[in-house]
């Protein structure tokens, strides 16, 4: 069995192979043992190799160390003396104190040091390791969210110590947008409702505290049902009780969206150009309201009307207004916020409609669409000045049956449907 020995400049340390694996060591001793050679650990007094053939010895390149075995232990215990240091040469870590990763990544990092021995580690994140046999070595972190870690690491020899901090910064990853979530007839996302949802308000509008925007991608359907709901919030009772409701009215001849704000007997209803909405072909949808009234004085309804705005790939479009009873002046109670769905069980979206990149915002961003929009690319809402309080990749990041908040903590599920409505069908 070979034995190889050689120096590590980098680590200034001897390295020994065997069979055991390769090990960092100092302060070593070779001496003749029966025409034979031992290596002894004088640190911990023990032998390493005992009674060893000096023909079995090899450098790092597999060369056998020349001449008898007295010249060999003389070799070895000189290249042993060589991992000395002065006393003024204390340890200097060399090695940069900076790491950059993005999440999912690898991490491979090596310290080195002048002078170095012995090396430590401190505060090492779970997920990061050091390298059996070189403890010099940190691999892994690939688990490491988004942040700033600062393990501390030490280079050490018999004469002092330098101690760094080593700062790794984990990014998140490049954006990337490559799913969506597909529905046909009785697919639906659901949530909890809750009077935190930017789309509830206690009352009639009371000014910037009820504003809201929604935004989203939108591919519609074959199917020409009139009321094809893509998101609603709002009570159960929908003859009395408050909603948030926008559909798709896939009609013949009309193909808009509509928005009512209300309840089936007392509403204001916009809606988008005919023929506005291409079957098959996506559109980004952005829909604000500036948080005021909306009912129910018959000389204010162009004022209730004026407060919504919708745009089409960050245009803003003509809307064609109509009211039942002068509109509405209650609250939009917290019962249901459905995506696919008008509350509890109806006005599906139908025929492989996609939705894709859902976002609420609690506040009127009219001023900010053509950011929103980005001129049409898909983009990371979260960078926006103003994100989102709620984000919705659908399906980019999400595992079947939850739809992910990115943003905030109001996940969705999947109802009705499987993981194959999770598609690779995204604007481009």
């Amino acid at each position: 069995m070979s034995i190889k020995i050689f120096k590590d400049t980098e680590a200034n340390a001897v390295f020994i192979e065997d069979n055991n694996g390769a090990q960092f060591l100092n302060s070593l001793q070779a001496r003749v043992q029966s025409s034979a050679i031992s290596i002894l650990d004088l640190s911990r007094n023990i032998d390493l190799a005992t009674s060893v053939p000096h023909t079995d010895f090899i450098d790092e390149n597999d060369t056998v160390y020349a001449g008898d075995v007295t010249a060999v232990v003389n070799t070895l215990n000189s290249l042993f003396l060589s991992t000395g240091t002065p006393t003024s040469n204390v340890p200097v870590i060399t090695s940069t104190l900076t790491v950059n990763s993005v999440e999912g990544d690898v991490i491979n990092y090596e310290m080195i040091a002048t002078f170095g021995v012995g090396y430590e580690w401190t505060n090492l994140p779970a997920g990061l390791t050091t390298v059996e046999g070189n403890i010099r070595k940190l691999i892994g972190g690939s688990s490491l969210a988004a942040g700033t870690y600062t393990p501390t690491m030490k280079a050490i020899n018999y004469n002092g110590e330098d101690s760094e901090t080593l700062t790794i910064t984990i990014a998140n990853p490049a954006f990337s947008n490559t799913k969506s979530v597909k529905f046909n007839n009785n697919d639906y996302c659901d949530a909890a409702a809750s009077t935190a949802n930017p789309l509830h308000r206690a009352s009639n509008g009371a000014g910037s505290g009820d504003a809201w925007t929604i935004a989203c991608w939108f591919k519609a359907g074959t199917n020409t049902n009139s009321e094809q709901t893509i998101v609603m919030f709002g009570g159960g009772t929908q003859g009395s009780e408050g909603r948030v409701q926008l559909w798709h009215d896939g009609s013949t001849n009309d193909e808009h969206l509509r928005l009512r704000i209300g309840t089936d007997n007392d509403y204001i209803e916009l809606h988008t150009p005919d023929d506005g909405i291409v079957i098959g072909t996506w559109v980004h949808i952005v829909v604000t309201y500036d948080g005021g009234t909306t009912g129910d004085d018959q000389n204010d309804l162009s004022d209730y009307y004026g407060r919504f705005e919708i745009f089409l790939d960050g245009a803003s479009v003509t809307l064609t207004n109509s009211n039942s009873n002068d509109g509405w002046a209650g609250s939009i109670v917290d019962d249901f916020f459905t995506v696919g769905r008008n509350g509890s069980s109806s006005n599906y979206l139908r025929n492989n409609a996609n939705i894709d990149e859902l976002a609420l915002w609690a506040s009127d961003q009219t001023a900010n669409i053509a950011a929103i929009y980005n001129s049409g690319t898909p983009h990371d809402l979260s960078l926006l000045g103003t994100a989102p309080t709620h984000w919705w990749r659908m399906g980019d990041g999400d595992t079947f049956p939850t739809l992910t908040d990115s943003i905030g903590s109001l996940d969705l599920t999947m109802n009705s449907m499987t993981s194959a409505d999770i598609v690779n069908d995204v604007p481009s």
